[in-house]
């Protein structure tokens, strides 16, 4: 089985970053331009793009889509763009400037009728739920805050209103660099077989990309392993 590659670029004030379990003050500045690392990500025969706007995140509005635009039009990558999506205006700005589909993950904890009215208005394919979680509570607000939401109950719920697709988040993996959460990964395709699952953060090596594989997760996103050197685009190839 083959594993949906998605690369992660995030932006603060218009640069590719990442930061460590979401704290702004661990910023790292990788690239001044996004551009650059999408086409080289396209090079290597990667189709998919994960951009992340912190800077919407933190401000609750969509802030870098400039950005989304030139990527989207210099690139023939599918994106999906997330970050400080609240409104239905800033969605479609986001559909407009060229992502094919728009990651919501506070949102869906704090206000679920406007985002199940997205997935009724855009259409399921093109809306992502974020399940970010930590101890397998649901965590929002740049994991700023944890919910009393259970992880797989909120996945279900959103399941059964037309979602099929999650990127899931354990927290006490990202931007750690040491292997990611595969227990726990497995209990949400037992629970919900059917969802198209995205592991996302703790990624180190290409090995932790195999385990995923053999786990039968049928997608995965990952940025620093990649901007640290530990994982080179050229190792990627052979799952593309």
């Amino acid at each position: 089985m083959q594993i949906e590659l998605i690369p992660a670029i995030d932006l603060i004030e218009g640069k590719c970053v990442r930061l460590t379990q979401g704290d702004y003050d661990t910023k790292k500045i990788y690239n001044e331009d996004p551009l650059e690392v999408a086409k080289q990500f396209e090079d290597h025969g990667i189709r998919r793009l994960h951009l992340v706007d912190l800077d919407g995140a933190r401000q609750g509005r969509i802030i870098n889509y400039r950005i989304l635009e030139r990527i989207a039009t210099r690139t023939s990558l599918i994106i999906d763009f997330g970050g400080g999506l609240k409104a239905e205006g800033d969605v479609e700005i986001a559909f407009e400037s060229g992502a094919q589909m728009i990651t919501g993950g506070s949102v869906a904890v704090k206000d679920p009728e406007a985002f199940t009215s997205w997935i009724t208005k855009f259409g399921p394919e093109k809306i992502i739920l974020g399940a970010d979680a930590k101890e397998k509570m649901i965590a929002i607000n740049g994991w700023e805050e944890t919910t009393g939401q259970e992880l797989i109950p909120f996945i279900q719920s959103y399941y059964d209103k037309g979602i099929t697709k999650t990127i899931c988040t354990d927290i006490a993996c990202d931007g750690m660099l040491q292997g990611t959460s595969i227990p726990l990964y497995k209990e949400i395709r037992e629970a919900i077989p059917f969802i198209y699952l995205i592991a996302s953060g703790g990624v180190s090596s290409i090995e932790d990309i195999e385990k995923l594989v053999e786990a039968g997760i049928p997608a995965v996103i990952f940025g620093k392993a990649i901007y640290e050197g530990r994982i080179a685009l050229k190792d990627l190839i052979r799952f593309t």
